[in-house]
């Protein structure tokens, strides 16, 4: 496409008619990869005589096209730009970048940035060359601009990645230097010389934020750029040409240079100049940097600061900066001995004040209340905030600076409060009280620790705080609640002074002022966690809520939810009659937040994190009543929208706390419904795409209930268990490479629960389960993923033997995996315990595998391999007995240990009967299904925490959650397993069996015997066990 072709398409692209923008786009679509396309898009940005609109439209398409396909995003991608292209692109964007207006200068720094990013040095070798050049030259600024994109490259790079950044100080820091000298000179310096300054500002920044450049390290170089930087920091900004609009003037171009130069001070200062922080080779320049510069840039520091005191302009950030230098300073005897004889004056006309309520504080609330409550709890606002500094000043100076300044702040603050409460209303000075309150606030941790004001505290807040609940200035109501919830958790010598603060911060949340109510439900958090007696919430519990909830529909802020989680988590599953209105409510709130961070597409948007909140107070409130399995029943419906959006890529900010509620919803329902069932294919799918790093925590967990529940579905339908709803990629997970050993213990446990629950079912998915388990097998390096894996293969026998086997000679893995199976049996640590197969379902999985060998007939198992199998049968069979026999003693000693605390929770019960709760069960609390369930849970969290393979504990009673959780083999005993199927042996081929006991030595004939008189005993008990179920079952 030739240059007037193009330039009309673009011009289309700006049609007010949508038919022609969008056929003008699919035509820049179909020829963005023919040659020169680039090189005339590029042609028309620079363009002066072409329709800036058009040029504007050109410079897009060039910076998104240059993003996408520079440089290709997969290794086998192929390049989608000539190189031809790229060289022409390359050296005229330089030629450009400095001439075009700011609005297209600004998109063609986006496109050097990523051409930088992708070529620098390897393939753009010439760029320093060019850089250096034109330093010297009339293109100064276009090298600037160039350079500045260059060295932020490196900024946060480290170690060898650094490595360009010696070459690029070595060969134009010298010629930055002179630039910067000649142009501090300019007496009278218009605003082009700011912009200059300030990048030559940030191009140092960059160079120095991680560490400094050797080149610096030259005494006389580094003083150079200093004198130049203390110069800048001391010259007053020029008066003429400053915007009077607040929001201009902090960006204007010389503030800006006085912000960077800041900003580098406090970096060579805080990194740098402390002798604590340095190594012994920085040692020297931090020394240097203390003696020489450190108290010259304290100086400067405080005499800026001093221009506010004057009723001068200086911007915010600015003041933040000079204030982090000042706390910075208090801990350095040399620095605090300089700042001593001017402290006063700094913290008490100075830093005082910016803690004050002002006339832009009281502007925005008025306008816009919603966004003062935002500006309010928003991190990043703290981040530059001047209160915030002078807050962190003062929590600094009386910290680690008590003795001479917290009596003497103290008693400037009570000043205040004595002028405040003698001087008639209208003369009362609203706004001090308001930074003396923020104050008391801010030294809460101080004051709760030192005498005499800890004593003095309960007082204080009675005279000084709890007044303020009435005033008539809303913001000094705000500030009484937020004090309040500070001290909320100080012991109250008369508990009536708690019970009106209380009653006040709740009085709060109906207050008229937005910003007043949202600073109770914050401060009720508080007060919330330490009430003694929930008495003084319970009869106002239902208004509490009600008052939430408005306010929630008013304003998205996830202090709101945090408040409301710590009131479930309070009152547990007293919360049960309002579970269900709380999480219509809480959802309702989720689709508003969500729908607010959709709108806005910012990441730290407060919709977004209100968000989050709201799912996450949902789970408290789940969890909170989970012994009340039919309230997941009501609330599912309410809750199944958000779990299916939110289990989409949709959901990606949001999974974690989904995955919980799924959590919830599958642990504690009385069954798994139809609908939750539906979300499984969803979470495979997410699975696949880009939710793996979640599979070890949530989802082998899911699967272990999952699973179990819909094959007992399809059993009790008479129908096939289904791959669809089992769907699980394990041929993803389990050969991947990048996943630890420690990732992947989900899926080898899932895989049993598929052989154990399914039997006879999944026919079909033996030999692809493990061909997987034993290619990771042999990769496999952790002792307990190994252990996991021949389980697996063990799990497989149990089974269907005969099939597994086949498939193992099919494999060609058969005798690999036995020599291995049984190496692993034989392996003992130093103390003589067992290192493999620790757990009692370990031993009880290999018995029942192995077993399940010896019933094979003689053409599929031979006589040797059947004596080995018997004999590692006998010995697990007895290593599974003395472990189950030690778990039993433990638990009696725990039993008679806890036996008095059980008697007293039934004695204490307001019935006074416990005669139907001898077994811990109470048919009003729950059944028997709940307790199970919520043993089932607490088995998952033990699931999600590490092994340590390392860990040699002489111990063999490493209890799992999978002999907690409900299995099938929980109703098999392994000795009359192993029993029957000898007796079966000798029924079908007693030649055989014969011939076998003829090999073994006396000691296992011995075991055999003993393991025979131990499986005729247990059927003794089993029986008895299942008379006793029966008697019970009559009785209730």
């Amino acid at each position: 496409m030739d240059l007037p072709s193009l330039a009309v398409i673009l011009q289309a692209a700006l049609s007010p008619h949508p038919d022609q923008r969008k056929a003008a786009e699919e035509s820049l679509n179909r020829f963005q990869y023919t040659p020169q396309h680039l090189v005339r898009l590029l042609q028309i940005i620079v363009d002066g005589n072409c329709d800036m609109a058009v040029r504007q439209v050109a410079s897009i398409h060039f910076k998104n096209f240059i993003a996408k396909n520079w440089s290709p995003h997969e290794p086998d991608e192929q390049h989608k730009i000539s190189q031809s292209d790229k060289e022409m692109v390359r050296d005229n964007i330089l030629v450009y970048v400095a001439q075009v207006p700011p609005l297209l200068r600004a998109q063609l720094g986006e496109c050097l940035k990523t051409i930088v990013h992708a070529d620098y040095p390897e393939q753009w070798p010439r760029l320093l060359d060019w850089v250096k050049h034109n330093l010297q030259d009339q293109q100064v600024y276009g090298a600037l601009f160039v350079l500045r994109i260059l060295s932020r490259k490196y900024e946060f790079k480290s170690d060898d990645e650094r490595t360009p950044v010696h070459r690029i100080v070595e060969e134009t820091f010298p010629h930055l230097l002179g630039i910067f000298n000649r142009l501090v000179q300019i007496a009278n310096p218009p605003l082009e010389v700011a912009e200059l300054i300030k990048l030559i500002c940030k191009i140092f920044w960059s160079s120095i934020y991680l560490e400094i450049p050797k080149q610096l390290f030259d005494p006389n170089v580094f003083n150079s750029w200093m004198i130049l930087f203390l110069n800048v920091l001391e010259r007053p900004v020029p008066l003429e040409g400053q915007p009077a609009d607040p929001e201009l003037r902090k960006s204007w171009g010389w503030w800006k240079v006085k912000k960077w130069t800041v900003h580098i001070l406090n970096r060579l200062y805080t990194r740098f100049g402390d002798l604590k922080l340095q190594n012994p080779e920085n040692r020297a320049f931090a020394q240097m940097f203390q003696k020489n510069f450190a108290g010259k840039i304290l100086e400067c520091h405080l005499n800026l600061l001093n221009v506010i005191r004057m009723g001068g302009y200086l911007p915010d950030r600015v003041i933040n900066l000079i204030l982090q230098y000042l706390s910075n300073s208090i801990s350095k005897m040399s620095m605090y001995q300089l700042l001593q004889p001017r402290l006063d004056v700094l913290l008490f006309e100075i830093v005082f004040p910016l803690m004050c309520f002002n006339d832009n504080d009281q502007k925005l609330w008025d306008e816009d209340p919603h966004e003062y409550v935002r500006k309010g709890y928003d991190i990043i606002e703290d981040l530059y905030s001047p209160r915030t500094a002078a807050m962190d000043f003062v929590s600094e100076l009386v910290r680690k600076r008590a003795k001479e300044n917290l009596h003497k702040f103290i008693q400037f603050i009570v000043e205040i409060f004595k002028r405040y409460d003698e001087a008639s209303a209208q003369y009362k000075a609203y706004r001090q009280k308001d930074g003396a309150l923020l104050a008391i606030g801010a030294l809460c941790d101080k004051l709760k620790q030192t005498e005499p004001y800890k004593s003095e505290l309960e007082p204080m807040l009675v005279q000084h705080v709890f007044p303020e609940f009435s005033s008539p200035v809303g913001h000094l109501r705000a500030k009484a609640a937020w004090v309040a919830g500070q001290y909320a958790h100080i012991n109250f010598s008369d508990q009536n002074n708690f019970r009106k603060a209380l009653h006040s911060v709740v009085a709060g949340l109906r207050d008229p002022e937005l910003p007043v109510r949202v600073d109770s439900v914050f401060a009720l958090r508080s007060f919330v966690e330490a009430c003694k007696d929930l008495n003084e919430i319970r009869p106002i519990l239902p208004q509490l809520l009600d008052e939430f909830f408005k306010l929630m529909n008013e304003v998205e802020n996830e202090d709101l939810v945090f408040t409301l989680e710590t009131i479930v988590d309070k009152f547990g599953e007293e919360m049960a009659p309002y579970a269900f209105g709380l999480c219509q409510n809480l959802a309702a709130a989720f689709w508003r937040c969500m729908n607010t961070a959709e709108a806005d597409d910012e990441a730290d948007d407060p919709g977004a994190l209100a968000a989050v909140g709201c799912l996450r107070a949902i789970s408290t409130i789940l969890e909170s009543v989970s012994r009340l399995p039919q309230l997941f029943v009501q609330i599912e419906p309410t809750l199944l929208p958000i779990m299916r959006r939110m289990l989409t890529s949709d959901g990606q900010e949001v999974f974690e706390e989904v995955l919980e509620i799924v959590s919830y919803m599958t642990f504690f329902s009385p069954t798994i419904s139809l609908e939750m069932w539906s979300l499984w294919p969803l979470m495979m799918e997410a699975l696949t795409d880009w939710a793996i790093d979640f599979f070890p925590k949530y989802f082998g967990s899911f699967g272990q209930l999952y699973i179990p529940e819909y094959c007992s579905f399809s059993l009790m339908q008479g129908t096939r268990v289904s791959a669809k709803p089992l769907e699980y990629d394990f041929n993803d997970i389990m050969p991947d490479r990048n996943m630890e050993d420690s990732d992947i213990e989900p899926a080898p446990k899932l895989i049993e629960v598929v052989f154990q629950n399914c039997r006879g079912q999944v026919d079909q998915w033996v030999e692809p389960y493990l061909r997987i388990t034993v290619e990771r097998l042999r990769r496999a390096e952790k002792p307990y993923l190994k252990c996991l894996l021949i389980q697996v293969i063990a799990d497989a026998l149990y089974y269907n033997a005969s099939l597994t086997l086949s498939i193992l000679h099919k494999l060609g893995v058969a005798t690999e995996v036995f020599a291995l199976w049984f190496q692993m049996l034989q392996q003992v640590k130093k103390s003589g315990v067992r290192a493999n197969f620790k757990r009692e379902h370990d031993k009880k999985v290999c018995c029942l595998g192995l077993t399940s060998l010896l019933a094979l007939p003689a053409d599929q198992l031979s006589g040797e391999a059947l004596g080995r199998v018997f004999r590692a049968s006998l010995d697990l069979l007895v290593a599974y007995k003395d472990q189950v026999a030690e778990a039993a003693k433990e638990e009696e000693a725990e039993d008679d240990d806890d036996e008095m605390d059980g008697f007293q929770t039934d004695d204490e019960d307001e019935d006074g009967d416990g005669s139907d709760k001898e077994m811990g069960l109470d048919a009003e609390d729950g059944d028997e299904a709940d307790s199970i369930r919520l043993r089932k849970l607490a088995a998952q969290a033990k699931d999600l925490r590490p092994h340590d393979d390392d860990d040699d504990d002489d111990s063999d009673n490493d209890y799992s959650d999978d002999e907690e959780l409900q299995s099938p083999i929980d109703e098999v005993d392994p000795f009359i397993f192993f029993v029957d199927t000898v007796k079966a042996m000798q029924a079908s081929d007693p030649l055989r069996l014969q011939n076998l006991t003829q090999t073994l030595d006396f000691h296992y004939q011995a075991l055999a015997n003993g393991v025979a008189q131990h499986a005729e005993q247990r059927r003794v008990e089993i029986e008895k066990e299942k008379m006793e179920k029966a008697t019970d079952g009559v009785a209730s």
